[in-house]
């Protein structure tokens, strides 16, 4: 989900995809190695939250530190995937890929083997990292080795596994859990994990030779810390046990990083993060829309367990808890896009109101039944809104080649003596001057627009062209 929500909302997870020509048969190994190692994500967010009671009853170590068992695997792997793609299209893509799962792998098990609870988050934090890797390095894999024509039909896959992890995903942890314990929770991930990075050999390294061009580390990098500060304050969230200062001061944090990011990125020549279709007001608001159910996803996989751990609540209804949670978002994504068809507002707009209200009424209660029901209305809200803000937002953002003429345009245009290409002007080479109008700074108004078409000049280039089209 996040990854998908990084690259439909135009964000640059990765730089160029040059097509590796490989057989079929390599190219569905590829395939397979990516869809094994998605799973793995779901089933490690939704085993290690069902497993959060326990380990901190079992282990070593303050009680507060049982929410960051999820807070750190979350948090690391939102601030490390725009970096980590950078990283995967400049090295070698299977290689990069192979590692992460590795890594995703070495700390399962190093987490079933934990001593106290701060090793297990330290541990945990790592294998955040690991699967950005993963995720990051299985996209620029797939990217590279099939045809635009057919991504579709690919991503078709990775959703269904996707959903498919994200809604067993409880209802698997609590069978690991009654078989063996908690320490289970974590290996299993891991074993998965092994298995995809076994699933990469024997295929080709996947380096683009020649790519050398400067990536916006800065930009990733800010985004990421301000993501990574975000999602882990609405972890803590406010509440008992829960000092008011330390979602306060990330809240701070990631508002102070946000404004540094805007800085930075409108100064790069290449920014990773597309500042500039913040200024289309529909984008915004679906790019928002869509951080807020993300948002509510991690809040109510994180939130949700821990308050039916207070409220004592049994493992059976735990179970069912988490999947009110989370099967909404396999089976209703189908429905959800014919809605969206003509109904992507009001969808998206009642679906936030919804979120709001329930958030609301758990401020008051935490019943049991209060908990069931919020986890099946939020649950709705997301399984009816599952990528629909996303695909709203993308119809907002050109393609990359039309994004970058565009910005040429913008730079070649404030440098004087340089003219806007497609205007002519006649004479006039220099920008138009700001003059204060009644009060109002604006530009001076042109007597009559020069258009392109009754341009003498675009005339001529037009007939030029058209004779070399025709030689």
């Amino acid at each position: 989900m996040a990854r998908s929500a990084f690259v439909a909302l135009g964000f640059r997870c990765s730089g160029a995809h040059p097509m590796f020509t490989l057989s079929l048969r390599q190219r569905r190994r590829v395939l397979v190695a990516d869809l094994v190692s998605t799973a793995v994500f779901p089933l490690a967010i939704t085993g290690a939250t069902a497993a959060v009671p326990d380990v901190t009853a079992q282990l070593p170590g303050t009680a507060a530190l049982g929410p960051w068992i999820v807070l750190a695997y979350n948090g690391l792997f939102a601030a490390a995937l725009l970096p980590a793609g950078a990283m995967a299209d400049r090295l070698t893509r299977t290689r990069f890929f192979a590692v992460g799962n590795i890594v995703v792998a070495t700390t399962g098990v190093l987490s079933a083997l934990a001593p106290d609870l701060w090793s297990l988050v330290a541990l945990r934090a790592i294998g955040g990292v690991g699967a950005a890797m993963c995720a990051a390095g299985g996209s620029s894999m797939v990217l590279a080795v099939y045809p635009p024509e057919e991504r579709r039909r690919v991503y078709g896959y990775t959703g269904a596994v996707l959903g498919g992890s994200l809604a067993l995903g409880p209802v698997v942890s609590q069978a690991l859990m009654a078989v063996g314990g908690w320490p289970l929770v974590f290996v299993a991930p891991g074993a998965v994990a092994a298995l995809a990075a076994v699933a990469t050999i024997g295929i080709p390294g996947l380096r683009s030779p020649g790519l050398h061009q400067k990536f916006d580390l800065a930009g990733a990098v800010l985004f990421g810390g301000v993501v990574a500060a975000l999602v882990t304050a609405l972890g803590l969230g406010f509440g008992a046990g829960v000092p008011w200062w330390a979602p306060t001061g990330l809240i701070v944090l990631a508002a102070a990083g946000a404004a540094c990011l805007l800085r930075v990125e409108r100064q790069a020549s290449d920014p990773a993060i597309p500042v500039d279709l913040l200024r289309i007001p529909a984008y915004r608001a679906y790019a928002v829309a869509t951080g807020a159910f993300m948002g509510m996803l991690v809040v109510g996989l994180t939130v949700l367990p821990q308050l039916g751990a207070a409220r004592s609540m049994h493992s059976g209804r735990a179970a069912a808890m988490l999947s009110l949670l989370t099967v909404p978002s396999t089976v209703l994504p189908l429905l959800a896009s014919r809605l969206a068809r003509r109904l992507a507002r009001p969808l998206v707009t009642s679906s936030l109101f919804a979120c709001a209200i329930t958030a609301a009424v758990l401020q008051v209660t935490s019943r049991p039944t209060a908990l069931l029901v919020a986890a099946g209305v939020i649950g709705l809200c997301l399984g009816l809104t599952e990528g629909v803000p996303d695909g709203q937002a993308l119809k907002y953002v050109p393609p990359p080649a039309r994004r970058s003429r565009r910005r040429d345009v913008r730079h070649d245009a404030d440098e004087p003596g340089n003219v806007h290409p497609g205007r002519c002007h006649r004479g006039d080479v220099s920008p138009r001057p700001l003059v204060r109008n009644g009060g109002r700074r604006g530009r001076v108004p042109r007597s009559r627009p020069h258009s392109p078409a009754r341009c003498p000049a675009s005339r001529y280039i037009g007939t030029v062209r058209a004779l070399r089209a025709g030689t």
